[in-house]
C-alpha cells in the first residue's frame, strides 16, 4: 500500500488550525509530513492595512493564549492590554471589576488585529517546515486514510483534523441577534480598560485597539432590525447611540471607517468525528462573542491536541483513534462550561423581565464584593477549565 502524502493534514488555516501545526512541527520528527490545507498568502508581501480599511476584526485574547502564541513565535507586534474589564448593566444598578494583580497575571489579556494575528502566523508557519497545501479542504475518509480532492492535485493523510473550515453539526441556537463591528475613538481614553455592557438586546464591548492613539474596537449585539439601523446611520447619530447605551465612561465618540454586522449563533458538536478525524475551533464549535471566549477556546483546542498527539507522531502507522478519544474526552469539561457560560450571559441579560434584570444587577453587585465568587469566574475566562 501506496505511504499516504502526509500523517497530519490540517483543513483550515486559521488561527486554530496554525497553531495546531506550529504546535506539532516541534514536536514531529518530520514537520514537512504536516500539511495545512487553505489559503496561504505570503505574509511579507502583504501591506499593512490601517484599521478603518482592514478586516474590522479585533480579538480578545486572554492571558494563556498570549503565552501559547508567544511560545510558538506567532505573537503580532501591535497588541493593547487589557489590565481592567469593566462589566456593567444598561439601566440597572450592579457591576463588577475583574483586575488582573488579583489574579497574579501581567494582564488579563490582549487584544490584537485578526489581520495582524494571522500575519503573524503565516510567518511562522514558513519558518516552522509544515507543507503548505494551497487549496480548499474537503476531506473523504477511505479506510486508514483520508483523501482530499484539490483540483489540479490529489493528496491523501492518515489523521485529518477540521479546523475553522465549516460549521460543526450538532446543538445548535439562534440568537435572533447580530453583531455591529466598528471603530471608535474616544475623547478620554482609559489605558489597559476593557468594557463589557449588558443591555435589553445583547452585550456591548469596548475593548481598546492595538492601533492605540484612543482607539476602540466596538461588537455592539442587537437585535437584527436595530443592527440595520446602526449601519446605516449618520456618524453622528451613530456615535450619540453608543454613547446612549454605554455613557460617558470614555467622554466622547468619533467613528473611525466602515460599520459591519454579522449574524450571531452557536454550533457545537463532538470533537471525534471518526475514527480518523478530529474537530479544533470553529470546526468544533462557534460561540457567541460574549467575553471574547470563542479563538481562546480554539486554542486551548489547539494546544491539547498537539500534546495528545505527540507520541504518535514518533510512529505514525500506530492506530490514533485511542488518543483521539482520551483528547475528545479531556477537551469536555472545558469546550461545554465555557459554550455555557456564552450561550447563557447574553440570553439571561436580554430576556426584558425587569425581575431577571434586577436579579442581574444584584449578581454583578455581588461578584464585585465578594473575591471567591468573582475569582473562579475570571480565572475560567482567563485560561479556561484545567483538566
Amino acid at each position: 500500500m501506496d505511504t499516504p502524502t502526509f500523517d497530519i493534514s490540517i483543513s483550515g488555516a486559521g488561527p486554530a488550525g496554525s497553531a495546531l501545526a506550529l504546535i506539532l512541527a516541534r514536536k514531529a520528527p518530520a514537520p514537512e509530513r504536516i500539511a495545512v490545507i487553505g489559503r496561504h498568502p505570503d505574509p511579507d508581501a502583504e501591506p499593512k492595512v490601517p484599521a478603518t480599511k482592514g478586516d474590522p476584526r479585533t480579538l480578545a485574547l486572554n492571558h494563556g493564549s498570549r503565552v501559547l502564541l508567544e511560545q510558538l513565535g506567532a505573537w503580532p507586534d501591535e497588541c493593547a492590554s487589557i489590565e481592567t474589564v469593566h462589566v456593567s448593566q444598561h439601566g440597572r444598578l450592579g457591576r463588577t471589576l475583574i483586575k488582573h494583580d488579583e489574579l497574579g497575571v501581567p494582564r488579563l489579556g490582549s487584544v490584537v488585529a485578526y489581520e495582524g494575528l494571522m500575519s503573524a502566523l503565516r510567518r511562522a508557519l514558513k519558518r516552522s517546515g509544515v507543507s503548505l497545501v494551497s487549496g480548499t479542504p474537503d476531506p473523504t475518509s477511505g479506510g486508514d486514510r483520508i483523501m482530499f480532492d484539490l483540483g489540479e492535485r490529489k493528496v491523501t493523510s492518515r489523521l485529518s483534523v477540521l479546523s475553522d473550515g465549516s460549521r460543526p453539526k450538532g446543538i445548535e441556537r439562534t440568537y435572533r441577534q447580530h453583531a455591529v463591528l466598528a471603530t471608535l475613538r474616544a475623547s478620554r481614553p482609559r489605558p489597559g480598560w476593557a468594557f463589557e455592557r449588558f443591555a435589553r438586546e445583547g452585550p456591548l464591548a469596548i475593548l481598546p485597539h492595538p492601533d492605540g492613539g484612543g482607539m476602540y474596537g466596538m461588537v455592539w449585539c442587537c437585535a437584527p432590525d436595530t443592527a440595520t439601523r446602526l449601519l446605516a446611520m449618520p456618524g453622528d447619530a451613530f456615535v450619540a447611540a453608543v454613547r446612549a447605551t454605554f455613557g460617558d465612561r470614555l467622554g466622547a465618540f468619533q467613528g473611525e471607517g466602515e460599520r459591519h454586522i454579522f449574524p450571531l449563533s452557536m454550533h457545537a458538536g463532538p470533537s471525534l468525528v471518526n475514527a480518523r478525524t478530529v474537530a479544533i475551533g470553529n470546526a468544533a464549535q462557534t460561540l457567541h462573542p460574549v467575553a471574547g471566549q470563542g479563538l481562546n477556546l480554539g486554542l486551548r483546542d489547539a494546544a491539547q491536541l498537539g500534546i495528545t498527539l505527540a507520541p504518535w507522531l514518533a510512529d505514525a502507522n500506530a492506530d490514533p483513534e485511542p488518543l483521539l478519544q482520551s483528547y475528545a474526552s479531556r477537551r469536555r469539561p472545558d469546550r461545554w462550561l465555557t459554550a455555557g457560560i456564552t450561550d447563557f450571559l447574553p440570553r439571561i441579560f436580554a430576556t426584558g423581565n425587569p425581575l431577571v434584570e434586577h436579579a442581574g444587577g444584584l449578581a454583578l453587585l455581588s461578584l464585585d464584593l465578594l473575591p471567591w465568587l468573582r475569582t473562579p469566574l475570571a480565572r475560567h475566562l482567563l485560561q479556561g477549565l484545567r483538566t
